[in-house]
């Protein structure tokens, strides 16, 4: 399918949560890492589609505050994939206008990593085309207690009236303050269907979209899927639905 065939209806900020790495490489006979590299490529090829068609950003979840609670081998290996990974894009995401960023405990990362990702952020924060963001060793609820974490200390210091705290004040303090628009569809692939602490506060009015297929597996045309279903769906935002509505 051609990249720019796409012309309908596109969700401003999508997120993804790119599973089945080691599922997919293990039914084949092969070693998780394998799977990992496979997923890494494909992260490439809907990288490059997302930016053609003109999503505004895109939100991978690349690494949670969980994995680090897997074996230190493969830990090794995604911190070493994820370096490669960073450096390889760097001419591909500067050429293209697109602003690089990151999101989490950044301080866990060891220092090769995390030298890498910041080193892209600040090279393309002037970048004016899509937002390419990467959750890495991030998890939802420590976000929230990050902003929360942050809020306290301003009070504390007598900056902010914690009578005045409102829901722009609790988006200011998160990680991801700054990025266009709250989430508006989030693809889960691998047959899992949970968000597994991902955006949590993000995620308020997402459309939701699971697929069997796992990462490794995903393609431009499982992409497209995605977004006919977003495109069939309306959105309440918590309102009456159109025919309800006109019922009333």
């Amino acid at each position: 399918m051609d990249t720019l065939a796409w012309n309908g209806p596109l969700p401003r900020h999508l997120a993804i949560i790119m599973d089945g790495n080691g599922r997919w490489a293990e039914r084949q006979g092969l070693s998780r890492l394998v799977g990992h590299e496979q997923g890494a490529d494909v992260v490439r090829e809907i990288v490059r589609t997302c930016r053609k068609i003109g999503i505004e950003a895109l939100t991978l979840y690349a690494f949670s505050a969980q994995n680090w609670g897997r074996p230190d081998e493969e830990v090794t290996a995604l911190m070493s994939l994820l370096t490669r990974y960073v450096k390889s894009e760097r001419s591909e995401i500067l050429d293209n206008n697109i602003r690089f960023n990151a999101i989490g405990d950044l301080d866990a990362l060891p220092r090769p990593v995390r030298f890498a990702v910041e080193e892209l952020v600040d090279a393309s924060s002037e970048g004016k085309g899509m937002v390419l963001t990467l959750a890495l060793s991030y998890g939802g609820r420590e976000e929230i207690v990050h902003a929360a974490r942050r809020l306290a200390t301003e009070a504390a210091a007598g900056r902010l009236d914690p009578k005045s705290i409102d829901a722009g004040h609790v988006e200011a303090a998160l990680w991801t303050h700054g990025l266009p628009a709250d989430v508006d569809l989030v693809i889960r692939t691998s047959g899992e269907q949970r968000i597994s602490n991902f955006l949590l506060w993000q995620l308020a009015y997402a459309e939701l979209w699971f697929t069997e297929v796992p990462w490794p597996a995903f393609t431009q045309e499982h992409l497209f899927e995605a977004f006919t279903e977003y495109g069939a769906r309306e959105r309440r935002f918590g309102e009456l639905a159109s025919r309800e509505r006109a019922l009333c």
